[in-house]
């Protein structure tokens, strides 16, 4: 029997709970092996519920569409099947496990010669692949029990509805604009007669061909141009209307923001990009307000605690002695050492120093879990200086790391071979070493003590999430947002029940993950659990741009580059925002306009930007389903944005002399 990945499982798992029934379909989906189908680069994302580009700007469906489709068909075992866009061969390996035969037509040529190969290559000995025009079909082999289209369509092709038999069944996506298709299934029920059902709203890449898109030069392009300039929808009207302007950044009054965050404990201040200078100097503007009105006590951001460690020691003058670590020197570096932080940090400093001396000052602390050995060497230091022994007993426990110091992603793939034991025992024995020796710890210096325990937890879920991280992307995902939120609780705690925080992370990991895509693939992150554990005392604040440039890389590791941001996409919340008119503006969203809000409830596409931006592939792989009010509490729009200042050397001048961004 298969033995199923983690990842295959939830996906499996997904596949039944939107509705999927049909076990043949469930069957063939368990049994073709989807990461055979998508490049190396993208084979962790495989069980994704998402579709993934190929070669020639064209896509892998996602998978539940392809479920969908393929039990649409209603396929017996002795059923010949015509697929229309072979793309990457993964919708013919699937029908091939449940019908009898398969033809597939690709258009282009290089797709179509690399199916060939692989389908051979995993014998599926079933599948027939020439290259030549989808939408005339493949007449030679007719006619057909089922059809199949993996393409949008202006109309179902004539060419197509007279290949099948009488009682066959044509699956396609059809619409007169390429943002606008729906699902059919098209029976044929008399040599004239077809009933035509229409299953789902969906958007596919164009069928071109004869009675298909004509060239994309001439005519899909000149549409999508077409689409872009249309009338705003009333519901844009609507936003202009219940909008505050923003005319400035500086100038903009933020009293009716302070009066709807009202007496929450939390503000969670999201960024739809990890490089846009609005972003960061919006929420540095609302920090400040937060703390000189509202009596906030920290914030809490999205970068690894080590790091944001000595943030905090430079902000509230702390540094016992010099240091020459660099500080936020792993990728990607300008996340936060860039001139809009610097210039918060700076101001943060400024402000503890006004403080009576008795007050402990605001704080600045790290959520993530990426920094595993920089937490172990200051795990290590803390006891070096308070316990030596235990400090032995560390340098020995953590020893079972060393060997993947230089590069912690390379420690998960020592468990896939299975050639490493893990080191989960021993990182879980350091933790609560330090826990039953917490009151010892904590009296001597609290602070301190915090700083050591949160180091030796979050070595404790590194470990963990190196350790997932190949075997499924949404349970190495849930638990670093776990950790962030676990952290978060923590500093609450240590501050005492009147505290207040603010938190600065992505959108995707502030909005309430259950009012996007992510929930339903079971993801979680820190705003669902802002949402279930402190209700209405969170407040969420979602950022959204149309366009300009952002910084971030086109691979992982790789360099910064300055990067034009599309127009957003014609079926976004973006696109609303922009078709409104406005430059710059906050809208209430809980407080809102219930028409307004009821309008916006509408499912649409939203932008995600991180440290990575593939503008090629942007529909595919940075927008997503999402429900604006119930993912956040307000929304803050810049129309037209600029990359951050970046510090350091991906500002191409050397590394500032500023502490705490370099010595």
């Amino acid at each position: 029997m298969q033995t199923l990945s983690h990842d295959k499982k939830a996906f499996l798992d997904l596949l039944k709970k939107r509705g999927i029934r049909n076990k043949a379909v469930i069957h063939a989906m368990r049994e073709v092996p989807r990461e055979a189908f998508v490049g190396l680069d993208l084979a962790e994302f495989a069980y994704d519920d998402a579709p993934l580009p190929i070669e020639e700007g064209q896509t892998i469906s996602q998978p539940y569409i392809v479920a969908l489709m393929t039990e649409a068909l209603r396929l017996e075992p002795d059923h010949v099947v015509l697929e229309v866009g072979t793309g990457s061969g993964y919708g013919a390996a699937i029908l091939s496990r449940i019908a009898k035969q398969v033809y597939s037509v690709e258009r282009h040529k290089s797709l179509a010669h690399q199916a060939r190969t692989r389908l051979q290559k995993l014998n599926y000995t079933n599948v027939e692949v020439i290259c030549g025009d989808g939408s005339l079909g493949w007449p030679e082999q007719a006619p057909y029990d089922a059809i199949v289209v993996t393409a949008g369509s202006p109309e179902p092709p004539e060419s197509l509805i007279k290949q099948l038999r009488v009682g066959g069944r044509l699956v396609i996506p059809a619409g007169r604009t390429l943002t606008n298709q729906t699902l059919m299934r098209i029976t044929r029920t008399g040599v004239e007669q077809v009933k035509v059902e229409e299953l789902a709203a969906v958007r596919f890449v164009p069928l071109v061909g004869k009675e298909g898109w004509d060239e994309l030069e001439e005519t899909i392009r000149p549409a999508l141009k077409r689409v872009q300039i249309r009338k705003p929808e009333p519901v844009s009207e609507l936003i202009e209307k219940e909008a505050t302007h923003i005319p400035s950044i500086e100038t903009v009054d933020l009293t009716g923001l302070l009066e709807r965050v009202g007496d929450a404990r939390l503000v969670l201040l999201g960024e739809a990009t990890h490089g846009t200078a609005e972003f960061y100097e919006m929420r540095a503007r609302i920090t400040k307000e937060l703390i000189q009105k509202k009596g906030f006590n920290f914030m809490a951001v999205e970068a690894d605690w080590p790091d944001a460690a000595q943030i905090d020691h430079f902000i509230r003058g702390t540094r016992q002695e010099p240091t020459d670590e660099t500080t936020f020197n792993r990728f990607p570096t300008w996340m936060w050492a860039n001139r809009q932080v610097l210039e918060l940090v700076k101001w943060l400093r400024n402000y503890n120093r006004s403080l009576p001396a008795q007050e402990q000052g605001f704080g600045f602390f790290g959520l993530d879990l990426y920094s595993l050995y920089s937490s172990i060497n200051r795990v290590i230091r803390y006891l070096e200086d308070v316990d030596k022994d235990t400090a032995k007993l560390a340098r020995w426990r953590y020893g079972c790391l060393t060997p993947w110091q230089s590069e912690p992603t390379a420690y998960g793939i020592s468990g896939l071979t299975g050639k490493d034991r893990d080191c989960e025992r021993e990182v879980v024995e350091m933790l609560h070493t330090l826990m039953k020796k917490r009151l010892d710890y904590a009296a001597r210096d609290g602070r301190r003590f915090l700083d050591a325990v949160s180091n030796a937890r979050l070595v404790k879920n590194a470990e963990e999430y190196y350790r997932l991280m190949y075997l499924s992307s949404v349970k190495s995902w849930n638990l670093r947002d776990q950790h962030m939120f676990e952290t978060l609780r923590h500093l609450l705690e240590f501050h005492g029940d009147d505290s207040k925080a603010i938190i600065w992370a992505h959108n995707s990991h502030v909005g309430n993950a259950q009012a996007t895509e992510m929930g339903s693939r079971g993801e979680i992150n820190i705003g669902s659990q802002c949402r279930e554990h402190f209700s209405e005392q969170a407040y969420i604040i979602g950022f959204g741009t149309h366009e300009g440039t952002v910084a971030a890389a086109s691979d992982w590791g790789k360099p910064m580059e300055i990067k034009s941001i599309l127009p957003s996409h014609p079926d976004s919340y973006e696109r609303l925002c922009h078709d409104a008119g406005l430059n710059a503006f906050l809208l209430p969203l809980r407080h809102g306009n219930r028409k307004l809000v009821q309008e916006l409830k509408k499912p649409r596409l939203q932008r995600a930007i991180g440290v990575i931006y593939r503008p090629e592939t942007e529909l595919v792989s940075h927008y997503y389903d999402a429900c604006l009010p119930n993912q956040f509490d307000e929304y803050i729009w810049f129309d037209k944005t600029r990359a951050v200042d970046a510090l350091g050397p991906e500002s191409g001048i050397g590394n500032p002399e500023t502490f705490p961004f370099g010595l």
